[in-house]
């Protein structure tokens, strides 16, 4: 049996992705941030753990993989799924909004990877997926900072794709599009409805389709597919 593990696993995209693994017959844990109640929540519902420390911290992501993998055995499958945002016009972005969201969105996956890529390695099988964003493909206003590490994610993936496919592990990124989140469905109707108005298919995406597109990506059947990224919008970008 695998162990993956998923970042920012215990809301959302996250929370989807690590019951579908769980599902899919995986031991899984998850790491979060903050959100003591969403992850007691979590835990109780999925029986699967949550651990807490701060991705931006480059020690706290040894000790938390350490534990991790001493109560699970080693991690086969990462999923960098966590991420921040600090949305505001450039003119008035602060030092903190920038250093922050590139702290969690890009070093974070950096923190991550770190601990796991050399044990992947040496047991010539890893499976990592990045989820980036449509915005870090095609930009976003007012989130230079976001869509910054968010394609700094895939210029990532793309290299490490290249050290370690002799060594069978892959690295994947997921670029979802609108995701009905809680985030996405806590704003006003009107703006939601704008957003829709973009997407071709014309409907918000589902938590459980970015989950199945994870799935494939860690698959024996994926084995030939790395450095790639999956564009999951709906149609509203093309590249």
């Amino acid at each position: 049996m695998k162990t993956g593990l998923v970042t920012g696993g215990t809301r959302g995209i996250g929370a989807a992705i690590a019951t579908a693994l769980r599902d899919a017959g995986y031991r899984v844990a998850v790491n979060y941030a903050g959100n003591d109640e969403a992850a007691a929540r979590f835990a109780e519902e999925t029986g699967i753990a949550a651990y807490k420390w701060s991705i931006a911290d480059y020690d706290a992501c040894a000790e938390g993989v350490a534990k991790i993998e001493a109560d699970l055995g080693p991690v086969d499958v990462l999923v960098n799924n966590a991420g921040i945002t600090r949305d505001v016009m450039f003119h008035k972005m602060t030092v903190e909004d920038w250093r922050a969201v590139v702290d969690v969105n890009l070093n974070g996956v950096f923190n991550m990877t770190h601990q796991v890529f050399a044990g992947m390695r040496s047991r010539r099988f890893g499976r990592i997926v990045n989820i980036s964003s449509i915005n870090g493909q095609k930009g976003q206003m007012g989130q230079a900072n976001y869509s910054a590490a968010k394609a700094g994610e895939i210029g990532f993936t793309k290299a490490l794709a290249q050290e370690g496919a002799r060594f069978n592990v892959t690295v994947n990124a997921i670029c979802p599009g609108y995701i009905a989140t809680d985030m996405v469905m806590a704003v006003p109707e009107a703006v939601r409805e704008k957003i829709i108005a973009q997407i071709p298919v014309g409907r918000l995406g589902e938590a459980s389709e970015i989950a199945r597109s994870v799935l494939f990506l860690v698959s024996d059947e994926a084995g030939f597919m790395t450095g790639s990224t999956l564009t999951v919008n709906g149609g509203q970008y093309f590249v």
